[in-house]
């Protein structure tokens, strides 16, 4: 069966401004236009929508879905089997927030009590149910089961106070290390201070802390796409600059 822009367009749920755009950056192009300049597309892309839409609702940007099932490597049935877990991890999350915000409901009813710890707890659940979501599997193979299960663990057992702490010191790395960056120096008494603050807030997460340990996570800021664009969306060159401070600091 085929399918002209109009009517992919209202069983997508997408606008046929959107059905262009995909076509003009050759993401996904009709099969064939016919003799009255119309786009028909088939079987193959009403598939292949579907996929790019998946990619859509995971935040992966458009230059990215083109990369991937544009590649060799390609294999749809493994993007599915992608999609699904990470579709499970995202439920998990909101299913730990609605608990979170339920209890919250019946606490402000005067039902049950709660205490400080608890009111932070589904937040700390979620960030381990997105960070293994998003890096798991890598963290892992570079520091061991034990070692990131121990880590989870501690973050769980944060008071509030301290887990406040460990997003102060978060936004104040990112504030100081676009400072930092503007003036250009790794090695610099704020670039230092910077890395300084890094150790601190690792300190919140890692049961025992190494230079070597240090060194090769800072590593993963440069070579992990996805370490780089969370550094290098505060400023370009964000994700570099760190990584040159911390060897500077660890040397």
């Amino acid at each position: 069966m085929e399918y002209s822009i109009k009517k992919l367009s209202k069983l997508a749920g997408v606008s046929t401004r959107t059905l262009r755009y995909y076509d003009e950056i050759r993401l996904l192009s009709p099969k064939r236009i016919n003799s009255n300049d119309y786009r028909m597309y088939s079987q193959y892309e009403v598939d292949l929508l579907q996929q790019i839409l998946f990619f859509r609702e995971l935040g992966v940007p458009l230059d990215e879905i083109k990369k991937i099932i544009w590649s060799k490597e390609y294999d749809k049935i493994l993007a599915l089997q992608e999609h699904l877990s990470a579709l499970k991890a995202k439920q998990e999350q909101i299913e730990v927030l609605i608990a979170n915000v339920e209890k919250t409901i019946a606490v402000s009813k005067g039902e049950m009590r709660m205490s400080d710890e608890e009111k932070f707890e589904g937040f700390k659940k979620n960030l381990i149910i997105e960070n293994e979501n998003k890096y798991g599997k890598e963290i892992r193979e570079k520091f061991g089961k034990a070692i990131i299960d121990s880590s989870n663990a501690k973050l769980m057992g944060l008071t509030a106070e301290q887990y406040e702490e460990t997003q102060k010191l978060s936004e104040e790395i990112k504030s100081l290390l676009k400072i930092a960056l503007e003036q250009g120096d790794p090695a610099s008494e704020l670039a230092q201070k910077i890395c300084a603050l890094h150790k601190k807030w690792l300190g919140y997460f890692w049961s025992h802390y190494s230079k070597e340990a240090h060194l090769v996570l800072a590593q993963s800021y440069v070579d992990d796409p996805r370490f780089k664009k969370y550094y290098d969306d505060i400023a370009i060159g964000c994700a570099e600059f760190l990584y040159n401070a911390i060897q500077r600091y660890c040397g």
